[in-house]
């Protein structure tokens, strides 16, 4: 990096401040299986230095109290800085979490600011003052911001997650500290050097990484006024529990085993075209995927043809090679994870149509072949666990109460898809599906929608104008007749 070209410090109160402790967290590359880096490992000590910092800045600095559009000035310069290192941030991500490269360009690094984008074209319309009258009362609505935020950042999208927080903490005049995954630190690192570089005012942005304790302590420190956190819905339940001891604020965006039901009338082969990113992403390593794929029983053969056809066309390999579409896992535990759950379909009668085991010829890195199983009822575990892999089960069904029925039983309610010939029938289809999210023939929503789940799948909404209301207190003002504020 230009101004902070080593990883040995944290980014605390507008400056790089060394560690209270001596703890490394050693980054690995996941293609080589070679050390990167090393990050310090933050201590509760170094939590405290970055709450004190976000709190002073938030209790007596000027960023609460500047105004929207000053606020929205900043973030701007940063948005054009993100900019202006899109290979950079690409490059770091592919090295970090074995990301291929030309997904990393776009869906890691260009997606990360398109994210902030996204909120600073939405932020100038978004309700921070209104006046309401009625025959009981004039109300003065402004929205403040929350406070103190700890953003809790996964490994898998980590920079484009990390800005899904930052960017609306921010521009409500919240105060952050972010703690990275210890596995993808480094793109936060240059997210602090950018920040720093747009003008942020000190202590409003702070950087620490930290490993499970310290990362605890974080999240129940008494300063912290709100946590923000993206990871496995075991994780969200525990943080959950922690918050819940003090009533503090608090979005959980969570874990998925989303469905792509596939209508009778739908094109199979544009479907399963569509599948190779709705459901191999990343390594198939992001939660919205589609890993339940719900076809009608009398064209299962077909689908399966096609679906196979998408994986055999799908390079294998080195992620910095621009031909690559499936790199490694991020890690031998993530490996090992997914390892299991294909033992674990076989064991319980499911049929492996392509893939199960490791590629050959690609003995070095965490690599699994993408899979696809059969046969897949809903109540075995490949149905119904999240396995964070490329590995999809295809289920039959006979009817569509029975395709929605098995899209709905499920713990998770985070995403899915309808695929039809006839959109207005798929719309009414995706009314029924009990999640966050629905995609028609693949269509994603975007960012200017909120994205969230049901069920175990989360609490809160990210993304759209609804992303700007987990980081404001909402107050209510009520005025005397005649009066009309000024600001």
């Amino acid at each position: 990096m230009a101004a902070k070209d080593t990883f040995d410090c944290f980014f605390i109160d507008g400056r790089w401040a060394s560690p209270t402790g001596t703890e490394q967290l050693v980054v690995t590359n996941p293609f080589t299986t070679q050390p990167i880096t090393t990050v310090p490992g933050g201590r509760p000590e170094d939590m405290d230095r970055a709450v004190d910092a976000a709190r002073q800045a938030f209790d007596h600095g000027a960023w609460p109290r500047t105004s929207p559009e000053d606020r929205i000035a900043v973030l701007r310069r940063l948005s054009i800085l993100m900019g202006e290192r899109v290979e950079q941030i690409a490059q770091l991500v592919t090295d970090e979490m074995g990301c291929p490269i030309t997904l990393s360009r776009g869906f890691q690094s260009a997606g990360a600011k398109a994210a902030l984008d996204a909120f600073l074209e939405l932020a100038p319309d978004y309700p921070w003052r209104s006046l309401r009258e009625g025959p009981t009362g004039r109300g003065l609505v402004v929205r403040e911001p929350v406070g103190v935020v700890a953003a809790v950042i996964p490994w898998n999208a980590p920079l484009q997650i990390a800005l899904m927080k930052v960017a609306p903490a921010l521009l409500s005049g919240s105060t952050i500290i972010v703690k990275p995954d210890p596995k993808t630190p480094m793109n936060a690192y240059l997210l602090a050097e950018l920040v720093a570089e747009a003008g942020l005012p000190d202590g409003v942005f702070n950087l620490v990484p930290a490993d499970r304790e310290a990362s605890e302590y974080l999240v129940t420190h008494p300063g912290v006024d709100k946590v923000t956190f993206t990871g496995s819905s075991a994780a969200g339940r525990r943080i959950a529990a922690l918050c819940g001891q003090d009533l503090r604020r608090l979005t959980l965006e969570l874990g998925g085993k989303s469905a792509a039901i596939l209508l009778d009338d739908a094109d199979l082969a544009a479907a399963a075209e569509s599948l190779r990113i709705g459901s191999f992403r990343n390594t198939g390593q992001v939660c919205s995927l589609k890993t339940r794929i719900v076809v009608p029983a009398a064209r299962e053969s077909e689908f399966l043809d096609a679906l196979v056809g998408v994986v055999e066309s799908m390079p294998i390999g080195d992620p910095r090679d621009p031909e690559t579409q499936l790199g490694p896992l991020v890690s031998e535990v993530q490996r090992e994870r997914v390892e299991g759950y294909m033992a674990s379909g076989r064991e319980q009668g499911a049929r492996v149509i392509v893939g199960g085991g490791r590629p050959k010829g690609l003995d070095q890195g965490y690599f699994v072949e993408p899979t696809i199983f059969a046969g897949v009822t809903p109540d075995m575990r490949i149905a119904q666990e999240e396995i964070f892999g490329p590995v999809v089960s295809v289920l039959t069904y006979e009817d569509e109460d029975e395709a929605v029925a098995i899209a709905n039983d499920s713990a998770y309610g985070l995403n899915g898809s309808v695929f039809t010939a006839d959109p207005q029938r798929g719309l009414e289809i995706a009314r029924r599906v009990r999640t966050g999210t629905v995609e028609l023939n693949g269509s994603p929503a975007g960012f200017y929608a909120p994205f969230g789940g049901f069920k175990a799948s989360g609490i809160g909404r990210e993304a759209g104008p609804e992303g700007f209301d987990a980081y404001v207190e909402t107050k209510s003002i009520g005025l005397p007749q005649g009066f009309t504020p000024i600001h």
